[in-house]
């Protein structure tokens, strides 16, 4: 994709903001939203800001048949001094073409997309919500368009960010959860798609969620496909553990999400000059820890909840409590220091926020 004029049509009806105190997650959405067409003999072309409405899509675009699709999550914060600050975006366009990648959907180029999100966030500022914990969560996605029942590769997609306020994960602290391993279902085999964020991955976790609301848990800790021995992911999160004083979390193999918040969290933990280790982790081995008392601390991270302690693992029908079902020193340190920098609050040595 060639450098290209953005358009910008605005709208002249303007939607009523919703109450800050009641936003919840995705359920309200701005005024405006950022197009990108592509065509086979084209490329990506006619990028657009334009105001927020319906899609028209033939009953036969690929997409609602066989899925190609994939999408992108991060967020806009306001500071103090009410400047509009985004969270590492560069690593999320390179994720979305990983995924591109993956489902044979054409890649964009990452800068002068990431140009256009910038320019839609810009517009939407006054969306932003500034109370503790809030943001507007920022939605890229790609759709495969073309109208045709033929199993291949689509000759035409729409790229679109839409935007959306959002409240805080939590509404009282960061308290652990208690997690349900699922030792039936799979979330991602090897050569398949679970590094990529494609529809498909979530809606087909959807019944192991179900077996975990059964057991009166609140997310999944999902095993690796081929064994069901090993720790991948905790519901849509990576996820972390200490023992014995050192960190460890699933090495990425193909099955596992490369998430932006993993990324920073090994990256702060080693700047603190705690022991981090990315490698196959054994469900025998975390029981074994817990029942030898150095399983000291478990956690997920992700964009949504940025850090999510967890207290209990129910296990085969027996059930492991951690840190005493209470959020753990790292947990904390690790929560305090990422939404500080992600908000202007705490300095970013890192270099990880972009200013608009």
């Amino acid at each position: 994709m060639t450098s290209q004029t953005l358009e910008v049509i605005k709208t002249t009806t303007h939607k009523p903001k919703p109450d800050p105190e009641a936003l919840g997650f995705g359920k309200y959405f701005t005024d405006h939203m950022l197009l990108i067409d592509y065509h086979s003999d084209k490329g990506w072309y006619h990028p657009r800001i334009v105001p927020y409405e319906p899609l028209t899509l033939d009953p036969a675009a690929m997409v609602f048949h066989y899925g190609q699709t994939v999408f992108e999550g991060l967020k806009a914060y306001k500071d103090h001094d009410e400047n509009v600050r985004l969270f590492r975006p560069e690593e999320n366009m390179k994720r979305l073409n990983r995924s591109n990648e993956r489902l044979s959907i054409p890649t964009l180029d990452e800068k002068e997309t990431l140009s256009y999100i910038k320019e839609l966030v810009r517009l939407e500022k006054d969306w932003i919500p500034t109370s503790t914990g809030k943001s507007l969560y920022i939605r890229p996605f790609v759709i495969n368009t073309e109208a045709s029942l033929s199993v291949a590769p689509s000759k035409t997609y729409t790229f679109l960010v839409i935007l959306s306020p959002v409240g805080s994960y939590y509404s009282e602290g960061i308290d652990p959860v208690s997690i349900f391993v699922e030792d039936f279902y799979t979330r991602a085999a090897p050569g398949g798609t679970g590094y990529a964020k494609t529809a498909g991955n979530y809606s087909a976790a959807y019944k192991a969620q179900e077996r975990a609301v059964e057991h009166q848990r609140s997310q999944v800790l999902w095993l690796d496909g081929l064994e069901k021995k090993y720790v991948e992911e905790v519901g849509s999160m990576n996820v972390f553990f200490k023992i014995d004083g050192e960190i460890h979390t699933p090495e990425i193999n193909g099955t596992i999400l490369e998430g932006v918040t993993r990324k920073s969290v090994i990256e702060l933990l080693r700047s603190w000059d705690l022991p981090v280790h990315e490698r196959r982790i054994a469900m025998d081995d975390l029981i074994q820890a817990h029942q030898n008392g150095t399983l000291e601390e478990a956690f997920g991270t992700g964009t949504a909840a940025v850090i999510s302690p967890i207290g209990i693992l129910d296990y085969k029908g027996k059930e492991y409590t951690i840190n005493n079902n209470k959020t753990g020193d790292i947990s904390n340190r690790l929560h305090n220091a990422i939404t500080g920098i992600q908000t202007g609050r705490l300095e970013d040595p890192f270099g990880w926020t972009t200013v608009l």
